[in-house]
């Protein structure tokens, strides 16, 4: 009969420990916690890739903006170098008009080169990759921030629910995880990415 009563006694002491929340409460807490450093590793991606991909469009945009500057001087130049009458006789002049003139086939010729070569070098291409980059970017560290937010949650209501609010005070001193809140003047707008 002594043993029942040990057997019983031991089994209501083990129901009651796994219900306090004993091994819970510091699961919980270090879930919250691996969910905060999956926050900061998106604002660390984020503060490693939005310059790489930045650096890498302008170079693209600096080619391709090269190769229309071209254009543009070749046009002018060609604009400023007029033909009179009179001077279609004179081999100079007309050499002159000419070599302007070729300056700006060349350029528009490069032009026609960058546009076949669009599905490949578009720096449109680049434009929409940074801009699906930062839209990426930005979704999945409010991915992150809602998980952490959803752990945290889960966290604290866990340490003030009954019976495992006396275990998460007299074992632990367990106090409520903060939830991401957004402090920053405008962090409810999109960052600005200038070139």
């Amino acid at each position: 009969m002594l043993n029942i009563r040990r057997i019983a006694l031991v089994t209501v002491l083990a129901a009651g420990t796994a219900g306090c929340g004993v091994n819970t409460i510091p699961a919980k807490e270090e879930a919250a916690k691996a969910k905060w450093a999956d926050v900061q590793n998106q604002y660390q991606r984020r503060a490693d890739l939005i310059p790489n991909l930045v650096s890498s469009v302008k170079g693209a945009a600096a080619n391709e903006r090269g190769t229309l500057t071209a254009v543009t001087e070749a046009r002018a130049k060609a604009t400023q170098i007029q033909l009179t009458g009179d001077q279609l006789r004179d081999p100079e002049a007309m050499k002159r008009f000419a070599e302007a003139q070729g300056e700006v086939s060349r350029a528009i010729l490069q032009v026609r080169q960058l546009q076949e070569a669009y599905p490949d070098l578009k720096t449109n291409e680049n434009f929409l990759q940074l801009q699906s980059q930062l839209e990426g970017t930005e979704n999945r560290i409010s991915v992150a921030r809602r998980d952490y937010n959803a752990s945290v949650q889960d966290y604290n209501t866990t340490i003030r629910q009954f019976p495992t609010a006396i275990t998460a005070k007299l074992f632990y001193g367990a106090k409520p995880l903060t939830p991401f809140e957004a402090t920053t003047p405008g962090a409810d707008q999109a960052p600005k990415v200038s070139f």
